[in-house]
């Protein structure tokens, strides 16, 4: 039986699976770059670009724990800073463009945390961007209908939901800061 490249993309990246390393986010990159190379013939993308799912589960490891999803976003489409708590992401943007900003958090003389923003990036189409633990970060999708792949390390709704470890940042007075939990 021929496998599809989401399921050999899978395999590769229990084949690389480890403790957070350079060479693990190397491995998970690589798979997640031939994800991106998958023709638009193999039935699960065709389903994916035919009914644009805002969110979809495609794969949970069953050992390892990682989860990938497909998100099908509409251009303009905001969301704000945020982090994954003990968490890494690495997202792959199939079709479409969407600014990723990132920030670093700092806390002012009164002890306030706030956010500074670093810089921003355009990802394209066949391009990922990594995210890990702590970084603090935000999407907008520049041209839509985008769909991506958010594989993560970890079940973040776990983590955010239960455990609530994730950080979401709120603007207030022209500045983010931490949101009520």
């Amino acid at each position: 039986m021929t496998r599809n490249t989401l399921e050999t993309s899978m395999e590769g990246i229990q084949s690389t699976w480890g403790p957070l390393t350079t060479e693990v986010i190397e491995g998970c990159r690589r798979h997640l770059e031939n994800l991106l190379r998958a023709p638009v013939t193999e039935e699960w993308l065709a389903a994916l670009h035919r009914e644009a799912p805002s969110n979809r589960e495609l794969y949970r490891d069953p050992t390892r724990g990682f989860v990938l999803l497909a998100h099908t976003e509409d251009a303009g489409l905001y969301r704000p800073p945020h982090d994954h708590g003990r968490g890494w992401v690495i997202y792959a943007v199939q079709q479409g463009e969407i600014e990723m900003g990132t920030y670093a958090r700092v806390v002012d003389t009164s002890g306030k945390v706030q956010l500074v923003k670093r810089d921003s990036t355009l990802v394209r189409a066949g391009q990922v961007k990594v995210f890990l633990p702590g970084d603090v970060h935000d999407t907008r999708c520049i041209n839509g209908p985008a769909l991506l792949f958010r594989f993560t390390e970890r079940d973040l709704k776990k983590e955010d939901k239960e455990e609530r470890r994730v950080t979401r940042y709120v603007q207030q007075d022209g500045v983010w800061t931490v949101g009520a939990p």
